[in-house]
């Protein structure tokens, strides 16, 4: 379990010895591997596993007692930081909206499977995502890992910089005015770690002009649920805010 390891990182490297309300403390994947290294199971050593975090719950015991939450900053190095790095998915009361597809066929293929990819491409090829953005210039022009160029940022009171992290982009479009990044969820999450949004965010805002905007994505039994959101300074990890949230069910195909 992860709460092993993490008592053994926490103990090789000191982590609970340092003081939090001064600076992050800095971690890197070799003290973790040296750490649990006497560990059997793959989920008790792989540094991947150990350092997916992504929602609150997700976190070993030692970061919840403590109010911490782990953010990487380099390539195989990380920041432990004291405080709330995760937001609230919060609730859509308005009732689900019947969304008629824009397809005048029916798609045998996206009936197989049950992924998170699947779900969002089925809700682009019905022109939901670009209905929900109100942009129908929006294509398909962003998927998968890519490493960020360097920005500096805010959590809380401390200073931040990020170089080389890999990112994934479920699904990205450009439309003539804008981005749209999508991080996507086929399970119900409750909250989820702000990076997942903010790092993706200040990378392709490096690479355009346009605005950037993002999108949470789930699929559930009912429909498929959208939320956007925006960071109101593009330097502050903490300032990401709702902007609009809808529940649709697609009918007609």
């Amino acid at each position: 379990m992860s709460d092993k390891s993490w008592a053994a990182i926490a103990k090789h490297t000191g982590m609970l010895d340092h003081d939090f309300s001064k600076e992050p403390f800095r971690l890197t994947a070799k003290q973790i591997k040296i750490a649990v290294q006497d560990f059997k199971q793959t989920n008790e050593k792989e540094v991947r596993i150990l350092c997916k975090q992504d929602t609150r719950e997700d976190r070993p015991a030692i970061f919840k007692d403590n109010e911490l939450f782990l953010l990487p900053t380099k390539n195989g190095e990380y920041a432990v930081i004291q405080g709330d790095g995760y937001m609230d998915v919060p609730p859509i009361k308005k009732s689900t909206e019947v969304y008629p597809s824009k397809l005048d066929f029916h798609l045998d293929t996206s009936e197989i499977g049950d992924s998170e990819m699947q779900h969002l491409d089925f809700a682009y090829a019905s022109s939901l995502i670009r209905t929900f953005m109100d942009d129908p210039s929006l294509v398909l022009t962003i998927r998968g890992r890519k490493y960020t160029p360097h920005f500096a940022f805010r959590v809380g009171k401390h200073k931040l910089e990020a170089e080389g992290v890999q990112t994934e982009v479920d699904a990205g479009y450009e439309g003539r005015k804008q981005v749209v990044l999508v991080e996507a969820k086929r399970a119900k999450n409750t909250n989820t770690i702000i990076r997942q949004l903010f790092y993706p965010f200040r990378q392709w805002q490096a690479h355009t002009k346009k605005p950037v905007m993002t999108i949470f994505f789930q699929r559930d039994e009912l429909g498929y649920s959208l939320w956007q959101f925006r960071f109101n300074d593009v330097g502050d990890y903490n300032s990401i805010e709702l902007v609009r949230s809808q529940k649709f069910a697609i009918s007609g195909f």
